[in-house]
């Protein structure tokens, strides 16, 4: 079986700012919901906070998960309404089929493998110091900065998750014009160290998806130890199932790393209209 939970959280409580300001710790209260040992099962989770106001966690799991801890600390345990809807994924899964399409919504940290980095961190230029001719450096993994390269990363990756994203419904620009380029999706570089390498291309035809939320989160692990870094993008729009196998795989598994950390949970909605 697999579950998929939707959690209210009230931002107003003191656990609820903790965990809304550390994925370190809300990855903690999510593990705390499953009844299994914490290593028994891939646990996808995403916060979403489109109204700072009534922020809303998703959690996927192949266990029936218990919220109480979640609704007490960080909730609304004395409101009316569903504190923690709790559903069965399987009638979801059962309507994948080649062609079908839905309206979707992934956050995902978009990086990239480089083994000279522009501006290395610390950790980072020890390591190449002390590589030889003899003994090549292992690349290192870096988070996309600009919203076009994050974009890039995403749509030249979709036909390997089982999926496509359609082209935009819109027409042609007029004789003369330049197609025009969704707002966002080439800002200025905030300094030299924010370009990318090789230059991130816009696909055309312009696609149905869009970027409606970019982070940067940093946190020490465990509290006390060492750093975490990276680069979040929220992506949304419209996707038209190609491989129903390695689609329910991506589902399922995830998509992109930082995983633990609220990354790689992808769900579907249907489309306006009936559509798909």
């Amino acid at each position: 079986m697999t579950y998929l939970s939707r959690i209210r959280i009230n931002p107003l409580r003191a656990e609820s700012r903790k965990l809304l300001s550390n994925p370190r710790a809300m990855h903690g209260a999510v593990m705390g919901g499953i009844p299994g040992p914490q290593n028994s099962e891939r646990v996808l989770w995403r916060l979403d906070a489109d109204d700072p106001r009534r922020p809303h966690l998703y959690v996927l799991t192949r266990s029936k998960p218990d919220w109480t801890h979640v609704i007490e600390q960080a909730g609304w345990p004395a409101a009316e309404g569903d504190h923690a809807a709790i559903r069965d994924y399987a009638p979801l899964l059962a309507r994948i089929a080649t062609g079908r399409e839905f309206a979707f919504r992934l956050t995902a940290s978009p990086v990239q493998n480089t083994q000279s980095p522009q501006t290395p961190t610390p950790a980072q230029a020890a390591r190449i110091a002390a590589s030889t001719d003899h003994k090549r450096v292992r690349g290192f993994r870096i988070g996309h900065r600009t919203a076009a390269a994050q974009l890039d990363w995403f749509l030249s990756r979709t036909e390997r998750w089982g999926f496509a994203i359609p082209a935009s419904r819109t027409d042609p620009p007029a004789p003369g014009l330049e197609q025009p380029t969704s707002a966002g999706l080439r800002p200025a570089p905030e300094s030299p160290s924010e370009r990318e390498t090789p230059p991130a291309r816009i696909p055309d035809p312009l696609r149905e998806v869009r970027i409606t939320a970019r982070h940067r989160h940093s946190f020490q692990k465990n509290g006390k130890g060492a750093g975490v870094t990276f680069r979040s993008a929220t992506f949304e729009g419209r996707l038209r199932v190609t491989d129903p196998a390695l689609f329910t795989a991506r589902l399922l598994g995830g998509i992109g790393p930082s995983k633990a950390y609220g990354c790689g949970l992808l769900t579907l909605a249907p489309l306006p209209g009936g559509k798909g």
